[in-house]
């Protein structure tokens, strides 16, 4: 297999180390070394030490319970999930079914100390075509053929949960850039709805980890495709039924050529310049309000941004976000529709939402959303002009914020 630079996790590994224990890096954590993304803020490790040599070795150790990890801990700004080894055993992907990845494709892992990967099912094929588009030099395309459909690879205890939640992060993940709107994408989410529908349901999903896949989808490259999987089985209406409910409102084809506010939503995401997780859930939230709001004539989904806002505080609570985190995504759903009117807006209803720090992130959602629809981005340009003359007003010690001249200070009369 190939071999990297170990990536700069020393605090961590050198405790380990220096204790006599390995650590390495699976599942989605090695395979995002592998593709080269820019990591998520939680980790996913193999060691060889129990839980009471990591009971020893950090603090505030906690367990997350089944279906996650043996143990997790904050370290450096991130937090670690660890799965403890057995004696002599080579990977936790061949261990108990509560703990064990869905799919044979996260068996995949990287040595923290010597950054080499390692392959224990023999997929490197698969790995190279999925990440490069092309089978590596020395295999037959056949056989790259032969183990190509990553998600038929389920193995036969896996649950329905699981295999959905799993089978959306890594589509979400791994697609390649440029493979947007292809009829494979959807062929496999068809199929992997059909194989999951005939799965047994293991436990649901705790808080923690819908907000594990939650998280991961929304820094990914294309979490429409995640999201879009979780849908057709079944989970997004099962465990996040506020978001299932905006497939069942209809948009003006006038300036939503995309349909519902579901597809609108998904759309959303292709326009972003970066995956950052407020953003992109603030993307995610921002019509949530519209199934629970009322049109009237003209005014359609009157008041849906108080509501989205309301709602979409109860469901990042529900799920365990931080604090912070919630209240900035409620900032930006519930001041999303306001960029729109900013330049004919007084600053007397304007300031307190432009003061805010956040309000490049409402104009950037606001970019993403004009880009979805028929609309065009002139109010987008006009609202960040505003913006910007706001800003230069501001710094101005002769005009007022709203860009009035001030009124110069006398000068003191000169002492005799």
């Amino acid at each position: 297999m190939e071999t990297r630079p170990a990536p700069a996790e020393p605090a961590v590994f050198e405790t380990l180390a220096n204790n006599g224990y390995s650590l390495r890096f699976r599942a989605f954590s090695a395979l995002d070394l592998y593709w080269g993304h820019s990591p998520l803020p939680f980790v996913w490790a193999e060691t060889s030490a129990d839980i009471s040599d990591l009971a020893r070795l950090f603090e505030n150790l906690r367990f997350p319970g089944t279906g996650i990890a043996d143990a997790a801990a904050d370290q450096g700004g991130k937090r670690w999930y660890f799965y403890c080894l057995d004696d002599g055993q080579d990977s936790g992907f061949f261990r108990d079914r509560e703990n064990r990845p869905a799919y044979r494709l996260l068996s995949f892992f990287r040595d923290a100390g010597t950054g080499r990967f390692w392959d224990p099912l023999g997929l490197y094929p698969l790995l190279r075509e999925l990440r490069d588009g092309k089978a590596p030099d020395g295999y037959e395309q056949t056989r790259a053929a032969e183990t190509g459909c990553w998600w038929k690879n389920i193995g036969p205890s896996s649950g329905r949960y699981r295999a959905a939640a799993e089978g959306a992060l890594i589509l979400a993940r791994y697609t390649r850039s440029g493979d947007g709107g292809q009829p494979g994408e959807f062929r496999i989410i068809r199929e992997i709805s059909r194989i999951a529908g005939n799965l047994a349901e293991d436990f649901p999903p705790s808080a923690e980890s819908q907000r594990l896949l939650l998280a991961g989808l929304m820094l990914s490259p294309r979490p429409d495709l995640g999201l879009e999987l979780l849908k057709e089985t079944g989970f997004v209406e099962q465990f996040w039924p506020e978001l299932a409910a905006l497939d069942n409102v209809d948009h003006s084809k006038e300036y939503h050529p995309e349909g519902n506010v579901w597809k609108h939503t998904l759309e959303t995401f292709r326009y972003r310049k970066k995956y950052d997780l407020v953003l992109s859930l603030g993307l995610l939230l921002h019509d949530v309000g519209k199934p629970l709001s009322e049109s009237s004539g003209q005014r359609r989904f009157d008041g849906h941004a108080e509501l989205g806002a309301r709602l979409a505080g109860k469901f990042l609570e529900r799920l365990g976000f931080s604090d912070g985190t919630t209240r900035a995504v409620c900032y930006l759903v519930k001041n999303h529709m306001l960029p729109a009117a900013l330049p004919r807006l007084p600053l007397s209803k304007t300031a307190e939402v432009l003061e805010s720090g956040l309000f490049p992130a409402l104009l950037e959602l606001y970019r993403c959303d004009e880009s979805s629809s028929f609309k065009g981005l002139d109010g987008y340009y006009e609202s960040s002009a505003a913006y910007q003359n706001y800003l230069r007003n501001r710094r101005n010690p002769y005009r007022s914020a709203d860009g009035k001249k001030q009124a110069r200070a006398s000068p003191s009369p000169k002492k005799r």
